[in-house]
């Protein structure tokens, strides 16, 4: 095996098709995914490839140091793609002290293990840290986050990773570590947990439950399809330059409340309902605390430096996105049941 890498968070929504391209991809590398399973971890996410002579599974938390240091040399680690976080806002408003734990400290206990490992030798070596464009704050009706954009984290979440990122900085000018950093806006597609806003409207739909929206609904995303992700981080991966930072981005901003329409209208066409019906479970909830107001991404550095770009428009992949988790319900309904069901009731309520 030429490379031995260590996938963070690889049962979690993003990880697993990371996890599934490399092993697909390189069957040369020796992927090995760590993962705490927690509620949004789930091996079902990689059934197809868990049997693949490429691939370990080690289930771990990456907050344990002497644990993690026993996993680089168990497994002669040479690479890392640090993806494991806790990642829902609403959860670190909740409890800052879990996401300070895993995203702060985990990220800090894995680039020491790699340290300690690769003995300062890093030319064979990369540490890439996957992030989020919420590190940079909120935009107001105009701008996009470039890579140069000062820090101005606004939720637990936010501040937690914005720690990270500098974390992996400070280790690649302090020691000479050779990392990557990528920013990206937010994913969407396949595997992801219902707890966030698309799987989460059509879980509920198909239901026929309500659908909560924060506030007025006019906060803006920009949507990145999750294989799109998974591309940009494989060429992140093999061709970034060292110490560079790459913003990820989709192309495809949206108000909430416009993504909920179309995934309205979507549904009711495949339902062959009369258009309309599924706008009529929209519910407006209690805006949550610190919420920003618009994120976008300028993704030109990667497009220009990697020839990356995405490849589905936000239309196109929303109905791959529909016509997946209609094709997999039982998925959908393992994973919400039990904990996400009063996780769930504690946010919104009982609408």
């Amino acid at each position: 095996m030429s490379k031995s890498i260590l996938v963070t968070g690889g049962a979690g929504f993003i990880g697993s098709h990371v996890i599934r391209r490399l092993v697909n991809r390189y069957p040369n590398y020796k992927i090995i995914n760590l993962d705490l399973l927690t509620y949004a971890g789930n091996l079902e996410n990689l059934a197809d490839v868990d049997q693949a002579s490429n691939y370990n599974f080690v289930k771990g938390d990456i907050a344990d140091i002497s644990f993690i240091n026993e996993l680089f040399q168990k497994y002669e680690i040479t690479d890392v793609i640090h993806l494991a976080a806790e990642s829902h806002v609403d959860r670190s408003i909740t409890d800052p002290f879990a996401f300070a734990r895993t995203n702060v400290m985990g990220t800090l206990s894995l680039l020491n293990a790699a340290k300690q490992s690769w003995k300062e030798n890093y030319d064979d070596h990369l540490f890439y840290h996957v992030s989020t464009d919420e590190v940079y704050g909120s935009l107001g009706d105009e701008g996009l986050f470039v890579e140069t954009t000062p820090y101005d984290p606004n939720s637990p979440y936010s501040a937690s990773k914005a720690s990270s990122d500098h974390f992996v900085r400070a280790f690649g000018h302090t020691y000479g570590m050779k990392y990557c950093i990528s920013n990206c806006s937010n994913n969407y597609g396949p595997n992801q947990f219902p707890e966030k806003l698309i799987p989460l409207v059509i879980n509920n739909i198909v239901n026929e439950k309500p659908l909560p929206v924060y506030g007025d609904g006019l906060n803006v995303r920009d949507w990145l399809y999750v294989e799109d992700h998974a591309d940009a981080i494989d060429l992140i991966f093999h061709h970034g330059a060292n110490h560079e930072t790459y913003n990820i981005g989709g192309n495809n901003e949206m108000t909430n409340i416009g993504l909920v329409h179309m995934l309205c209208d979507i549904l009711d066409e495949k339902y062959n309902r009369p258009q309309g019906t599924a706008r009529q479970l929209i519910t407006f909830v209690k805006d949550r605390p610190g919420h920003d107001q618009r994120y976008a991404i300028d993704s030109s550095k990667i497009q220009r430096d990697l020839g990356w770009e995405p490849s589905l428009l936000v239309e196109e992949g929303m109905r791959k996105t529909v016509d997946w988790y209609l094709s997999h319900e039982a998925w959908l309904q393992n994973v919400t049941s039990g904990t996400y069901q009063s996780f769930y009731e504690r946010q919104y309520g009982s609408v």
